[in-house]
């Protein structure tokens, strides 16, 4: 069993931001084949391109389960564009530190934005041609 601190295990307890989001507008998925995790992002983005609402599903372990959730704290208000200069290691710190072993649950995390937001702007741009 790896040493998790409080504010991981209470974000994976708690799950506040699990599901999924009810008029998202993007939706973006990473995984690990090596390790199982799945993470899908469900992103609600404004006509001004800020991310209104944002919830998560996935399919993983404790690291993957509270990552998903504070990336949806962390880019929640925030522009698409900041939302992609999001890193991993800005989860890792906004979780207090995860297990050495864990560190790629918050890659995953941040691939998923990266996903999301890769396809909210292939459809904005299909929408004006």
């Amino acid at each position: 069993m790896h040493d998790y601190n409080d504010l991981v295990m209470n974000t994976f307890r708690q799950q506040k931001n699990a599901g999924a989001l009810k008029g998202a507008n993007a939706i973006g998925t990473a995984g690990n084949k090596t390790c199982g995790d799945i993470i899908k992002i469900y992103l609600k983005i404004n006509q001004n391109d800020v991310i209104e609402n944002a919830s998560f599903k996935t399919f993983g372990c404790v690291s993957a389960i509270a990552s998903s959730s504070i990336t949806c704290d962390l880019i929640r208000g925030k522009t698409v564009d900041e939302a992609l200069k999001l890193t991993n290691r800005d989860v890792v710190d906004a979780l207090g530190g995860l297990p050495p072993i864990k560190i790629h649950c918050s890659v995953l995390a941040k691939e998923a934005i990266d996903d999301a937001v890769k396809r909210y702007r292939k459809k904005q741009q299909k929408g004006t041609k």
